[in-house]
């Protein structure tokens, strides 16, 4: 230490006391288990809302599918309404844009629709009911011309049972049931089926008349010009590609079943234009209605041919055409935005025929793809759009 350099203070017991001391904090053992049971418990908790939720949304389905199967008679013909509408609505436009009222347009479309619809029926009515009255005896007439082709299927069944058994046995012969019409059925029916046709043509004129003023009733009610500027496009836009494949479709399939039914008539094949309307009818379902229509068409030839080869060769034939439209001209037209999943539309198709029967299968693929539209413009429905697209 240096002579010049003063003393340093002695340091007391009074500066020691004053001197803050900062507090460190002491972790007892039990806080992390304590921390690890309550996050279990959370976690826990997240996964009982989650089954929860789970299952509400199930009894939600089920309930959905209750209710739609109970009121099936209210809805299909509000559905099949709904695209006829969507389907002659640029019709109808087209005409108010050319100054003619809406109504006179409906009208005018209206009569047209139902004096064809009227007409095709009035055609077609005499062939269906002289092959339904006549199923019987063709039915008896065309098992004897299977025999070439029974016979090597019997013969192997009965040299198993032989192996089996130890000895042959002959199954017992079917009785031919005769079909009994009766017509207190039809009379009940009759009403019921008028009713629908006429809540579905009025439900379709005022779709075409007042269609444009639900959209704007639509469109006062959005809160803001920038909700109402949206929802006019997605309305347009939904409503423009919906009509177009509604139509677009009924063209397709109206040429396939011209297409057939000149086919048929060259093979001179019986009711060629039945058969025709048949194909037409059957083709709004997917796979499934070619797979019938060429099996009615196999069946139909077997019944009026005596050698298999022209019998088998207007549904081969058929065959061929529904593979060149379904693979080819189809997805040409539509574009592939309109493609849909195979699997998908095959479920779809099990569902709402399971649902609503005939009406439902063929409505299935209209309702898929109106719904497939919708989706991919709601941000929260895309993945439904990109799941059932191909």
């Amino acid at each position: 230490m240096s002579e010049h350099e003063p003393p340093a203070a002695p340091i007391t017991s009074s500066d020691v006391a004053g001197t803050p001391i900062p507090a460190v904090p002491m972790m007892s053992y039990q806080e992390p288990r304590v921390v690890a049971h309550r996050l279990a418990r959370a976690r826990n908790a997240r996964r009982h809302l989650r089954g929860i939720r789970a299952a509400l949304n199930l009894l939600l389905l089920l309930a959905l599918m209750y209710t739609i199967t109970l009121t099936k008679g209210l809805l299909i013909p509000l559905v099949l309404a709904a695209f006829i509408g969507l389907a002659l609505n640029p019709i109808v436009a087209s005409g108010a844009r050319l100054g003619l009222p809406r109504w006179l347009c409906a009208s005018v479309l209206m009569i047209a629709l139902i004096a064809g619809i009227v007409s095709g029926l009035s055609m077609l009515t005499q062939p269906a009911l002289g092959w339904f009255h006549e199923a019987p005896a063709a039915i008896r007439s065309f098992v004897p011309k299977l025999k070439s082709i029974i016979q090597p299927l019997e013969a192997a069944n009965r040299a198993t049972q032989s192996l089996v058994a130890g000895q042959g046995t002959r199954a017992p012969a079917s009785s031919q049931a005769a079909l009994a019409f009766n017509a207190w059925d039809v009379v009940a029916t009759t009403p019921k089926v008028l009713a629908a046709i006429l809540t579905v043509v009025l439900l379709v004129f005022f779709f075409l008349v007042y269609g444009d003023l639900l959209l704007r009733r639509l469109v006062e009610a959005a809160p803001s010009f920038s909700y109402k500027r949206h929802a006019v496009r997605i309305v347009r836009s939904i409503q423009t590609e919906v009509s177009r494949y509604i139509l677009t479709t009924t063209l397709i399939n109206f040429m396939l079943g011209t297409l057939t039914a000149g086919m048929l008539w060259l093979y001179h094949m019986p009711d060629p234009l039945l058969w025709g309307a048949v194909a037409m009818l059957a083709n709004f379902i997917p796979y499934v209605g070619a797979i019938t229509t060429t099996t009615v068409l196999a069946l139909v030839g077997l019944m009026n041919f005596n050698d298999a080869g022209p019998a088998l060769l207007p549904a081969l034939t058929f065959a061929g055409i529904t593979a060149i439209e379904g693979n080819l001209v189809t997805p040409m037209i539509q574009g592939r935005r309109m493609r849909l999943s195979p699997v998908a539309i095959l479920l779809w198709l099990l569902v709402w025929g399971w649902l609503w029967g005939i009406p439902g299968a063929l409505l299935a693929v209209p309702m898929l793809t109106s719904t497939k539209l919708v989706a991919e413009r709601i941000p929260s429905w895309r993945w439904f759009a990109m799941m059932v697209q191909r």
